[in-house]
């Protein structure tokens, strides 16, 4: 009886120790940025931040990656703060410098493009000066034009711009000629035009870009993780394939392997 008994604690003392092996949380700032991220306070949020936190899960058990939802404007308070622990796809260009961060680049490319709508003899040189053109903005975002400058109310002022939340919306704008020009990110309008394939002839898209992301994870001092480990799991996912095909499916590639610098 005594053995049973001393099984039996031994067995009960057992059940304890998955709580004290489970995976360390690391929290994921995520804002909307599509199509990086669509609708981060959803119940189900899209994109490709939440894809690839589905793929560094499955690959590891040691650590458990979860989405914060956060703002454009939020984001920079959110991490000093230590609400999260760490943000994909950012840069440090952009309204990061008095915030503490550590940084891991990334190889991945992409940019933000002019557009206007197509109009018989007009061609490229309509980008070259965008000093009297109504412009369609995303609000929150920073703009290589404007100095990286993300506030709404002085891009509204000083460029004459109409500042919303949605890349759609600023397309849809520049279509019915409300706007002259929208400024959207690549990606996301390679995915719009694949999924409206009858609007390529009716855009003008600059061969000029506003600016080329200089993609990077932004990790907070003392956190979870180093930029050494996030560039481990990264490159894990790289050599499995994982991580290409995951970038394909959001109309991005890989220019080289990541490792921390």
């Amino acid at each position: 009886m005594r053995a049973l008994v001393a099984c039996l604690l031994t067995y009960l003392t057992l059940l304890n120790v998955p709580t004290a092996m489970a995976a360390q949380e690391v929290r994921v700032g995520g804002y909307h940025f599509p199509p990086y991220l669509d609708k981060p306070e959803s119940p189900h949020p899209q994109g490709l931040v939440p894809d690839l936190l589905h793929a560094l899960n499955a690959l590891q058990r040691q650590y458990h990656f979860v989405l914060v939802p956060t703002s454009a404007t939020r984001r920079y308070r959110d991490l000093q703060g230590g609400r999260f622990d760490l943000i994909f796809f950012e840069s440090s260009l952009w309204g990061w410098d008095a915030t503490p961060h550590l940084e891991l680049n990334l190889s991945i490319d992409d940019a933000e493009v002019y557009v206007a709508a197509a109009e018989p003899g007009r061609g490229q040189a309509y980008f070259d000066d965008l000093k009297g053109k109504r412009l369609a903005l995303y609000s929150g975002y920073h703009y290589g034009f404007a100095g990286f400058e993300a506030d709404p109310e002085y891009l509204a002022h000083t460029f004459d711009a109409l500042m919303t939340y949605s890349h759609d919306s600023n397309l849809r704008m520049l279509l019915a000629r409300r706007v002259d020009v929208a400024v959207v990110t690549w990606s996301y309008l390679q995915m719009f035009l694949d999924r409206n394939p009858q609007l390529v002839p009716e855009l003008l898209v600059s061969e000029r870009v506003d600016q080329q992301y200089r993609h990077q994870v932004l990790l907070r001092p003392g956190g979870v993780l180093t930029p050494d480990q996030v560039a481990g799991m990264l490159s894990e996912l790289q050599e499995n394939g994982e991580l290409p095909a995951l970038l394909r499916r959001y109309r991005l590639t890989l220019a080289g392997k990541v490792v921390a610098d």
